[in-house]
């Protein structure tokens, strides 16, 4: 920092300490968001200290074992040998980290509004231990305001002055599970303070883990910044997923018309169509804004439409299957449908807000039997909407391709053999485009 505190201040101590990088970094929520972080600080040589509700994942981490697949291995057993790394579900032990760095889930209440609960009472933890010089930092996405208006509050009642005693900023996380180009550390990353000193302090901290570290003026801008990044996404694949039933009834490839258009070098980036919208942040996150913006006055009906749009694909996979089976003189109801595919995208075992599990509970209530394959889910024990389904990921041969009336492509994993489906299987119905380069298609083929 360009400006050095007086060395006596709460703000100059924890300065020195990450300088130094003695400072403890404390992370509560140890998922897809959190345990990358810890890694990248660890990594940096900070002593760093894991927080989760789950025992089993503590238990894990101590016995070197990581949890989530695309991390690989080697770092979770070189943090278990080190005097560095501690993890624990004792929330008390977070009185002993400089820096506290919430990553906790931000999802949507059953009528679509911001579920804000784990956010407050991760908020309520960190204020039972809170002491000068402390850091805090927010990394969940969430509407603009969120940090400075429902955190500082909490953590105002230990009587200790924001900004004085301790320090609060918001930096939002950008990470995408399985991604190979880039890490944690190489994704630039955005910081915006509740004032000028936790900006700064924010700013060092993570600029001794992250490559490239932005800075921005206030929490607000962060906030709103990491909302456009997912709208932006959200309102382009809705689009393309608009076109993709128009174009279909036109007997336009959309895909074809994708790759044509992004040969422009301007003006144009491509998305591509899909069986829907999964993960925790596209499905989720424009809504925390619409939410918000109701209470200034504005209704965001493009974001609205967007969301209806991508919404509705499971549905339009549905019924694409329905005209599939139609063409094989088959009916849905009896139907043998082998799911390809559970993780909401390809080569993850991340299954959050994933359109298969909407689409199989429609095959199911359409009547019917219903079997996936996912090689890196081979467990589907339900999740929130979908708590009363339980199965497990089937071998994927020849003999259960041959066996199902319809093979239903919903992730296009690249280690899944496409050329022995196509060789075998009476009907595809690929949502993916997974198929393009399998040739010959030997039964019936249909774009969902």
């Amino acid at each position: 920092m360009s400006d050095p505190m007086p060395a006596t201040t709460p703000a100059s101590q924890l300065e020195q300490k990450i300088q130094a990088r003695t400072a403890t970094v404390g992370v509560v929520g140890l998922g897809y968001v959190g345990l990358p972080l810890l890694r990248a600080f660890f990594q940096a040589g900070f002593p760093v200290l894991g927080y989760d509700v789950d025992q089993e994942k503590i238990d894990k981490l101590h016995n070197g074992e990581s949890y989530l697949k695309h991390l690989g291995t080697d770092f979770a057993l070189e943090m278990s040998q080190s005097d560095k790394f501690h993890a624990t579900t004792d929330e008390q032990k977070l009185g002993d980290a400089d820096v506290i760095i919430l990553c906790v889930p931000t999802p949507l209440g059953k009528h679509g509004e911001p579920d804000m609960s784990y956010i407050t009472r991760s908020t309520e933890i960190v204020a039972k231990v809170l002491r000068k010089g402390q850091l805090i930092t927010l990394e969940s996405t969430t509407y603009p305001g969120t940090t400075r208006g429902d955190c500082i509050p909490i953590l105002a009642k230990t009587g200790l002055v924001v900004g004085e005693d301790y320090f609060v900023a918001y930096s939002p996380e950008r990470e995408d599970p399985g991604r190979q180009n880039h890490s944690t550390q190489t994704i630039p990353k955005l910081v915006g303070g509740v004032d000028e000193v936790s900006g700064k302090l924010a700013t060092l901290l993570y600029g001794a883990a992250i490559a490239e570290v932005v800075p921005v003026e206030t929490a607000e801008i962060a906030e709103a910044a990491k909302l456009l990044e997912n709208i932006y996404r959200c309102v382009n694949i809705a689009l393309v997923n608009e076109l993709k039933p128009v174009l279909a009834s036109m007997n336009i490839d959309v895909w074809k018309v994708v790759d044509a258009a992004k040969t422009k070098p301007f003006g144009f980036q491509a998305f591509y169509p899909g069986p829907g919208l999964g993960g925790h942040c596209i499905p989720i996150d424009p809504y925390y804004l619409t939410w918000k913006a109701r209470e200034f006055g504005h209704h965001t009906r493009f974001i609205e439409l967007a969301g209806e749009v991508n919404n509705s694909m499971p549905s339009y996979v549905i019924r694409r299957t329905m005209e599939g089976l139609n063409e094989v003189s088959k009916s849905m109801r009896g139907a043998k449908v082998l799911v390809i595919g559970l993780a909401y995208k390809p080569d993850v075992d991340d299954v959050r807000e994933t359109p298969a599990a909407e689409i199989i509970k429609l095959l199911f209530e359409h009547g019917a039997e219903v079997s996936y394959h996912d090689p890196h889910v081979p467990l589907f024990a339900g999740m929130r909407k979908y708590m009363e389904y339980r199965m497990h990921s089937v071998p994927l041969d020849q003999d259960a391709i041959k066996q199902a009336d319809c093979v239903l492509i919903v992730t296009n994993h690249s280690n899944i053999d496409w050329q022995m489906i196509g060789d075998n299987a009476r009907l595809v119905v690929d949502s993916r485009n997974a198929m393009a380069d399998v040739l010959p298609i030997k039964g019936a083929y249909v774009q969902a």
